[in-house]
């Protein structure tokens, strides 16, 4: 992604994705800090300073480094870091996505902003000629799977565990999480 998306959800609120910067990083440690719910359903546990390691480190077998993408979201065009998307281009396959995190802060659940914000990213997906996106999703993560649903995704069951996710060291509480997939329509230019 090289130019900011700015969506401007039903309430008026302006928000807007780019690609994280080393500046960020302060504001992405207060999201993780402030999701604790999300967290302990993923991880089984709060997050912690090798969350934010992870994200940058992380990356699925077989995925080439230079297809990974780190973006935030931020309200309006400067203020504050809202959310997090960390994704993998041309991922499991050339013309595919994966999605390893979609995180918006706590205070904008069931707001209506995560929506517009995913769906501003799904358009630019499509555009560029990606055809699917994969995710994934903690079994026990309702609040996840209703928005996943509400975006089409098709769940697709059980992901893989191992001693391993990417390539950091699965924790010994983290749960269970299961696959989803949706087909993008391709889109104009």
């Amino acid at each position: 992604m090289t130019e900011p998306i700015t969506v401007t959800t039903e309430d008026g609120r302006r928000y807007t994705v780019r690609e994280a910067t080393p500046d960020d990083e302060p504001g992405v440690t207060s999201l993780f800090e402030a999701s604790t719910e999300y967290f302990e359903a993923a991880t089984g546990l709060p997050s912690g300073p090798a969350d934010l390691q992870s994200l940058y480190y992380s990356l699925p077998p077989g995925a080439d480094w230079q297809d990974k993408r780190i973006l935030v979201v931020t309200e309006g065009a400067d203020g504050p870091v809202v959310g997090i998307v960390d994704a993998v281009l041309r991922h499991p396959d050339p013309d595919a996505c994966a999605v390893g995190l979609f995180l918006l802060h706590p205070s904008l659940w069931g707001t209506g902003a995560a929506r517009p914000l995913a769906t501003a990213l799904l358009d630019r997906t499509a555009a560029s000629g990606t055809a699917r996106v994969t995710a994934t999703v903690p079994t026990d993560w309702d609040r996840g799977r209703r928005f996943l649903a509400a975006l089409s995704f098709r769940f697709t069951g059980p992901a893989p565990q191992g001693p391993t996710t990417a390539n950091r060291s699965t924790g010994p509480r983290e749960p269970a999480v299961e696959g989803a997939e949706l087909v993008l329509a391709p889109k104009a230019g």
